[in-house]
């Protein structure tokens, strides 16, 4: 048995252990384990250090979850645009095919808290319908492989959808969304590595929401993905209790970087069923992105964004750093606040799409 396999079977699936170890009630832990699962390798339980810290909040039940019943299972309509069943094709050119629902660790907060650690929603038929779906469909040009997460799957069947779907002449690009380099650092093999490269491009997004998530273990599963070749971003979630300030964002986003993991995107919180006690205020995570830019590298601020409620997939959000744009000049704050302004093209005598008017923001 492979090593991170056996660091799975390992992991932390009852409420007595954790009654045990910090005193809580286990009871009430498996009372919400009734409904989601529970699942931490014992990697990142050894990570926490006191009940209710950041790595507590992401991985060990709340009953503020069952409590959470008015939000929707699926606000994000993926079942509604899924034209077969668990592969999703919101935008144009791409689409999200669920490959497994089962997870390293089911995160407290995870937007699919409806379908992980459920068996029975994907088999091999519904992926085989899936990859079906894009070979007809030529104008998908990029697929991201997301579940659960794919790197549950063994690399004999991880690299039998992958070679699939690379034999489909239409897809340019392959994505894998995992966070096992993050809860299960050994699920990243030089095996796994040896199989990804020979596919290329690959692109892989992981998913670090606080800088003690970053170990020498999961830095070497980083760099062991980043020495085949493969570009590695992160999909961080804004979390109150959690990352909710600049000073803990600052120092992720560096430690991201010093891995050669380049902050992707800074979402803010779905509106999922059972994970609205990490929900904050909108204007939190503007602040962060106005103490970020400007004050550290470029590259080191990610992309805040809204994945909007009823599949109207992902908007940007950023401070109001554009005050005016009009016919003679763009009005502009830079990161210090001073205003600045930009003269204009004449609006005139470009004409059509240039003709000059007036924004206000």
């Amino acid at each position: 048995m492979e090593q991170w396999m056996s660091d799975l079977r390992n992991s932390v699936t009852k409420g007595s252990t954790i009654s045990q170890d910090y005193g809580v009630d286990g009871a009430e832990i498996d009372e919400v384990c009734a409904e989601y699962p529970m699942r931490i390798p014992r990697y990142y339980y050894d990570l926490i250090r006191e009940q209710g810290d950041p790595i507590w909040m992401q991985s060990v039940p709340s009953i503020q979850e069952l409590h959470d019943e008015a939000a929707e299972e699926d606000p994000l309509h993926e079942d509604e645009d899924s034209p077969v069943p668990r592969l999703t094709h919101r935008y144009p050119d791409r689409v999200l095919l669920l490959v497994t629902d089962r997870c390293p660790m089911y995160c407290r907060f995870c937007t699919r808290k409806r379908m992980v650690g459920r068996a029975g929603g994907i088999s091999e038929k519904t992926i085989a319908l899936g990859i079906e779906y894009i070979r007809s469909h030529p104008e998908v040009r990029d697929v991201l492989l997301s579940g659960g997460d794919p790197l549950m799957l063994s690399d004999r069947r991880l690299e039998h959808i992958i070679s699939s779907l690379r034999a489909i002449p239409s897809v340019e690009i392959v994505r894998i969304g995992t966070r096992t380099p993050c809860v299960l650092p050994s699920r990243i093999t030089d095996d796994l590595c040896n199989m990804l490269r020979k596919y290329h491009p690959i692109f892989l997004n992981t998913h670090f929401n606080h800088p003690r998530e970053i170990t020498p273990a999961s830095r070497a599963a980083c760099e062991r993905l980043a020495n085949a070749g493969i570009p590695l971003g992160c999909q961080t979630v804004l979390m109150k209790g959690v990352n909710d300030n600049p000073a803990t964002m600052k120092e992720l986003m560096h430690k991201l970087l010093l891995m050669r993991v380049r902050p992707y995107y800074l979402y803010q919180a779905d509106l999922t069923r059972g994970t609205n006690h990490f929900r904050t205020r909108v204007e939190i995570g503007l602040d962060i992105i106005r103490a970020l830019r400007g004050h550290t590298t470029g590259f080191a601020v990610p992309q805040f964004a809204i994945d909007a409620p009823g599949g109207g997939g992902k908007v940007p959000l950023l401070p109001e750093y554009v005050q005016t744009i009009g016919e003679d000049e763009v009005v502009m704050r830079n990161f210090e606040g001073r205003e600045y302004r930009y003269p204009q093209v004449d609006g005139a005598a470009e004409g059509g799409e240039n003709e000059a008017r007036v924004i206000n923001f």
